[in-house]
Formats: structure tokens, sequence, C-alpha cells
């Protein structure tokens, strides 16, 4: 799978409201229009809340550098 930025993934969650669990932000992005690479992102995200578009950026950024 490729590389997803962070920003790419914040333009899918528009209008989210946080703090938000992990299936929140994959129910916002499909309603958002987002692709299977961006849900596949989000889908590896760790089960918790998250309290800012921050932390959803720095998860993704987590998730990147233990691959």
């Amino acid at each position: 799978m490729a590389k997803v930025n962070p920003i790419q993934v914040a333009k899918y969650l528009k209008g989210m409201d946080y703090p938000a669990h992990k299936a929140d932000l994959i129910k916002r992005a499909e309603q958002n229009g987002a692709d299977n690479q961006i849900r596949a992102q989000l889908e590896q995200l760790p089960e918790q809340t998250f309290k800012s578009p921050a932390d959803v950026s720095k998860a993704i950024g987590a998730i990147d550098r233990n691959k």
C-alpha cells in the first residue's frame, strides 16, 4: 500500500467532531468520499479515541514509521 499523507486524510475528515473514536473517523471519511487507500490507512489506526486532528496525524505518522 502506498504511503498516505496525513494532510490527505485530514481532507476526508472535514467536519469531524472531536473527540472521536477510530470507527467515527472511518465513517466520516466514507461520507466525505474517501477512497480505499484512505480507508485502509484509517483502519490501521489503534482502537482509541482521538482528541484532535493532530492526534490522528500523529497516529498515522507512527504507522508509517512502524512499517
